[in-house]
């Protein structure tokens, strides 16, 4: 082997195994988009759920804060009735609320700090809730 072949053999070996450490990824730790794709399907399996209600003579129109700005509060209102399961729904929107609050904490999410407005007033009109702000 000629003299100069070696160091550029080693030198070659380092860099290879540095850029092998330094690019494994951790299948453990989720990427931004995989977080952010889970929170996107649990909100859409509220939102689902929360759609399924109707009113009418028997339920009651409710309504419930949806997700968590980095400021506080939530993005939204969802308007539901009791006929569906409300316990399932607001155990589903607690869980959602912590996981967005966790997430935009882990990516330093930022946001407007408006709040969103809240209803003053909810009722039934051809069998669907209609919020009023």
């Amino acid at each position: 082997m000629k003299p100069y072949f070696k160091p550029i053999l080693v030198v070659t070996c380092v860099m290879l195994l540095m850029t092998s450490s330094c690019s494994s990824n951790d299948n453990n730790t989720p990427t931004y988009e995989i977080e952010l794709e889970k929170l996107s399907l649990l909100k859409a399996e509220i939102e689902t759920l929360a759609s399924t209600s109707v009113c009418d003579g028997t339920t009651e129109c409710k309504f419930i804060g949806l997700g968590s700005k980095p400021c506080g509060g939530p993005w939204s209102y969802l308007v539901y009735t009791t006929s569906i399961d409300v316990d399932k729904l607001k155990a589903a929107v607690e869980d959602y609320n912590q996981k967005e609050a966790a997430f935009n904490g882990k990516w330093e999410i930022v946001s407007d700090c408006a709040l969103a407005l809240q209803p003053i007033s909810i009722s039934c009109e051809n069998n669907t809730c209609v919020l009023t702000y």
